[in-house]
């Protein structure tokens, strides 16, 4: 493990290092930011990291207490997970007790709270009496996507640590460098991350991901053909792929992003759909500037009639009448 295994975060891992060699750990931090920024990840590497009895810039990975935390049993780092959809009030007394022992091998002991802001207000409460009057040796992590929902007086008792996302290019980079992925395929996941590298992996595992994006370039093929009768179809497809309705018209505006980019730099530099090149051209021949940009507008529109819950079907109707009109 270790801080090496987090991307995309260095300024985090380099705080977090100089608590420990500083020996200025807080005694509490929320891990705030969306799910895939690898706050879990930074909680663990930090939990081995204050442990590790050879620590530097980074855990050692041999001595006695990194090998118990490899096998999970390392007796001052405790991992607590919520019992359905949130932290009970039970489960912040059971951590109470158990902080009450003393740490068996370490200096400190450990305890990260996963989905912390999904803890019932009860369990706050609670939580809030040991973050006022925390035993010296306490470390507690909360890991939390949305730090609004903590009580303000426990937001006040933490270090807030705040995970942001990624630019593309770090994750076009970190795609290639970790999976050995080319080019082209790195670029297409990375766009479609939302900057957040967890989604990333998620995409590139994704056996539908790349089915979707062809679906959707034949759905712009069909509409460039410029046939009336061919909407009948396409709503159907759409009707069938609400839930990925979002993906899908994202699909079909980088699609015309990449025209728009060919026909004004002649680069595949920027392309995201680089493995299209030949397709992309042959649309570009087909519509101009114009078209182009007044397609992006009405699939973007359309993302916002969907968002205000207007009709579904009246929507995508309307979109690909007004893309073959255009």
């Amino acid at each position: 493990m270790g801080f090496s295994e987090v991307f995309g975060q260095e300024q985090i891992i380099k705080n977090l290092t100089m608590a420990i060699q500083k020996d200025r750990i807080a005694h509490a931090y929320i891990f705030d930011g969306s799910d895939g920024l690898g706050k879990g990840m930074m909680a663990m590497a930090f939990a081995q990291a204050i442990v590790c009895k050879n620590f530097r810039q980074d855990v050692c990975n041999a001595c006695a207490a990194c090998i118990k935390f490899h096998h999970n049993n390392h007796p001052d780092i405790m991992i607590i997970e919520p019992e359905g959809t949130s932290i009970k009030n039970k489960q912040i007394e059971a951590f109470q007790q158990d902080l009450q022992r003393k740490p068996y091998e370490s200096r400190k002991k450990i305890y990260i709270i996963q989905q912390a802001d999904q803890m019932t207000e009860s369990a706050q409460n609670r939580l809030l009496k040991t973050l006022e009057e925390p035993p010296a040796y306490a470390v507690v992590i909360l890991i939390s996507i949305n730090a609004n929902r903590f009580l303000p007086t426990i937001r006040s008792r933490c270090q807030m640590i705040k995970f942001h996302r990624l630019g593309e290019q770090q994750i076009h980079v970190f795609l290639k460098e970790k999976y050995g992925m080319s080019s082209e395929a790195s670029k297409i996941y990375a766009a479609f991350s939302d900057g957040i590298i967890g989604k990333a992996i998620q995409l590139k595992e994704s056996p539908d991901f790349l089915e979707k994006r062809e679906a959707a370039i034949g759905v712009i093929e069909k509409v460039l053909e410029g046939d009336p009768l061919s909407v009948f179809p396409m709503l159907e497809f759409f009707e069938s792929n609400k839930e990925d309705v979002y993906e899908l018209l994202d699909f079909m505006l980088t699609w015309f992003r990449d025209i728009l980019i060919l026909k004004e730099t002649a680069s595949e530099d920027f392309l995201i759909n680089l493995d299209k090149k030949t397709m992309l051209e042959e649309c570009g021949l087909r519509i101009g500037y114009q078209q182009i940009s007044h397609i992006i507008k009405i699939i973007e529109r359309t993302k916002q009639d969907i968002k205000a819950n207007v009709n579904f079907q009246l929507v995508i109707e309307n979109m690909l009448l007004s893309m073959q009109e255009v």
